[in-house]
């Protein structure tokens, strides 16, 4: 893995990381992390009341590559939903509702990651 490869992927968990521990602290059970199958990966899988969440995490340190939700496109969230049926089916858990989120994780060269949970965006 190359340097910035490397420095990419740690960027990466460590948002997963603040969006996890943020999501639970506004009342969610976090049920799987980086959960994969042969047609993609969930960042975050969660639990709301009787709702699956699946979340994805986008973190941005500074302009390049755009900002966090400009990086979730259509075909995105559609390969989101068809995950979140797989994983709802493989947990035995497909009695339950889905719902796709996303948390957008800014962290600014000084101070407190900023974060948006941005509800059903699709």
């Amino acid at each position: 893995m190359t340097t910035t490869a490397a420095r990419n992927h740690a960027v990466g968990q460590y948002g997963e990381t603040l969006a996890a521990r943020h999501l639970v602290a506004e009342g969610m059970a976090l049920l799987d992390r980086n959960w994969r199958c042969e047609q993609g990966e969930i960042d975050l899988v969660l639990r709301d009341g009787r709702t699956v969440v699946i979340c994805e995490v986008k973190t941005r340190s500074g302009p390049v590559g755009g900002t966090p939700h400009e990086a979730v496109t259509d075909i995105k969230v559609a390969r989101l939903r068809r995950l979140a049926l797989r994983w709802l089916e493989e947990h035995r858990l497909s009695h339950l509702e889905a719902r796709v989120d996303m948390v957008c994780v800014q962290l600014p060269r000084r101070g407190a990651a900023e974060l948006e949970h941005v509800r059903g965006i699709g």
